[in-house]
């Protein structure tokens, strides 16, 4: 396995790189225990999304019972043809947490955003509005709207984020803010606009928009900013995403212990949804579970912050990377400060992705398991053929690539997508 001084080099070189992170922690429990942020929290978290979900069904009649989750669904299809096609072999099952269609947005940020705005409802209702929280379904009546209208909502996005924030802010009557770098989708913002977000675009990168955005929020008391990079509320409503998982996997039949360690691989920007993702999963899994983090190559902000410990100090333009990828939502140059200084203990390794890779699985998945994604959401699915390859695996394992992004990208932008990656296809 190549030392930590050949791997940056190599990603310098924005080659393909696989590091296990050595200082990961195996049994997680005492560190978990010793972080400002709690089981507790996560469990209240959880609460909170149930108090919503009358009202997220008022809003968003098609949402099962109010609940934003997604379906997690065998791949094993896909797991066969994945062993034909690169000549390795995947041991254990493979399935999809299929988070590019997670109702409102479509993508993993659905968890993080949506969860922000509506905790964000629920403080100025109580302090503002005398809210008692007996029936949340009348902070969607005019009451509460108009109130809502005296705050704006700030973030900072290349497009998935911004659109979890901006559907859900519209519907309560927030208005709502969305910087966007140059790595945006103009469907993205065309969907933003139609639900009435202001869309502020930016001819740089997405830490600048993010940081454009800080700053507006910062001298504007009227204003509250949606912080991807540290907000601990996020970081949360992702977290929540685990005590989901193991519901699903008990109603599957799938046991997670000694004899049948879970591998998660997540697609990673700035690193906030995988890293709360991570968080929840070592607090209900301990031990049972690793997880690794997927980075285009053109976009190593995490995997540059871990390994050289100096997390959001980090910059992939200062290793002479420029961070545009295909995979629009990972295309971030530097790292979140919350997620990255807990990832250097949590995460279990690290791996990065070429462009014409995503592209080539993103039409891969469509036609083998009929699965809309976008590149973003194709950054995991290597991950299995390279921890078999690289780490002792157990013939019986449970790997599960999360997905993000790609339901709700338009059809006709989604065919032309379709036929640029056709050129990878060889």
């Amino acid at each position: 396995m190549e030392g930590k001084g050949e791997i940056i080099v190599n990603i310098k070189k924005c080659s393909s790189v696989f590091w296990k992170n050595d200082s990961a922690i195996d049994n997680p429990a005492d560190y978990l225990e010793n972080q400002k942020l709690k089981y507790s929290d996560i469990i209240d978290a959880e609460d909170r999304w149930k108090r919503f979900s009358p009202l997220l069904k008022r809003f968003f009649p098609e949402i099962e019972q109010g609940i934003i989750e997604s379906e997690l669904k065998c791949a094993n299809q896909l797991k066969d043809f994945l062993e034909r096609e690169y000549h390795k072999p995947i041991r254990g099952d493979l399935l999809f947490k299929c988070d590019n269609k997670l109702p409102i947005t479509g993508s993993i940020k659905s968890r993080g955003g949506i969860y922000e705005v509506l905790a964000l409802a629920e403080k100025l209702a109580i302090e503002n509005a005398g809210f008692t929280g007996s029936d949340y379904r009348i902070l969607g009546e005019k009451k509460y709207r108009k109130m809502f209208s005296n705050y704006r909502i700030i973030v900072g996005s290349t497009g998935n984020l911004g659109l979890s924030v901006g559907i859900i802010g519209k519907k309560l009557g927030f208005q709502v803010e969305i910087h966007m770098s140059t790595d945006a989708k103009e469907w993205k913002k065309a969907l933003l606009r139609r639900a009435g977000a202001n869309i502020i675009e930016h001819g740089a990168s997405y830490s600048e928009a993010v940081e454009e955005g800080r700053r507006i929020a910062k001298n504007d008391p009227g204003s509250y900013f949606v912080d991807d990079e540290n907000s601990e509320i996020l970081f949360l409503g992702y977290a929540t995403a685990a005590l989901r998982l193991k519901k699903q996997l008990e109603e599957k039949g799938i046991s997670i212990d000694e004899d049948n360690l879970l591998y998660v691989y997540l697609p990673c920007g700035v690193g906030g949804a995988p890293g709360g993702i991570t968080f929840g999963l070592k607090h209900i899994f301990g031990k049972y579970v690793r997880s690794y983090f997927a980075e285009p190559v053109k976009a190593p902000a995490v995997i540059l912050g871990v390994l050289t410990g100096e997390c959001e100090q980090i910059d992939v333009r200062d290793f002479g990377i420029d961070g545009k990828t295909i995979a629009d939502g990972l295309a971030v140059s530097k790292p979140s400060r919350l997620s990255c200084n807990m990832m250097k203990y949590l995460a279990d390794g690290f791996y990065t992705v070429e462009d014409s890779t995503m592209a080539y699985l993103s039409m891969l998945v469509k036609n083998v398991v009929n699965e809309k994604i976008e590149p973003s959401a194709a950054a995991g699915i290597t991950g299995p053929l390279q921890i078999t390859e690289q780490c002792d695996i157990k013939e019986k394992s449970t790997h599960i690539v999360w997905l993000t992004g790609g339901s709700m990208i338009p059809e006709d932008v989604y065919k032309d997508m379709f036929q640029k990656w056709k050129k990878f296809e060889n």
